[in-house]
């Protein structure tokens, strides 16, 4: 079955960075589309990045210029280059797959458990 683990969550200072993984298995990485969704205490889920099967990719204003997401199709494996942290960074990071893509979540058929992400000011 498809499985999606993320890791490299934790705690940074403001400024600071993290680079998160998403371990896909269980379906042809190379044909679906991948995404990172982030999601704060009391809030929604909010989409973050979105990197086609092609590599073309989208970002949320709110981190565009800071992240930066990439895939390994070889490892089956995606990535989120999380730079100059903020505070309001801070939520549970989540990786998605489906075939369809974009930033929305109601698109997204599989999903993974989280990684948290803190970021202390």
């Amino acid at each position: 079955q498809v499985r999606l683990v993320e890791s490299g969550g934790g705690s940074v200072q403001a400024g600071g960075s993290l680079r998160l993984s998403c371990a896909a298995s269980g379906y042809t990485f190379s044909t679906y589309s991948m995404a990172w969704f982030r999601q704060a205490p009391g809030k929604g889920r909010e989409g973050v990045a979105h990197i086609a099967k092609y590599g073309s990719t989208s970002y949320a204003d709110s981190v565009k210029g800071r992240f930066t997401i990439s895939r390994d199709n070889a490892k089956n494996t995606l990535y989120l280059q999380m730079n100059s942290l903020k505070p309001e960074d801070t939520a549970m990071y989540y990786c998605a797959a489906d075939p369809s893509g974009g930033l929305l979540p109601g698109r997204y058929r599989y999903w993974g458990q989280g990684t948290q992400v803190t970021v202390s000011s």
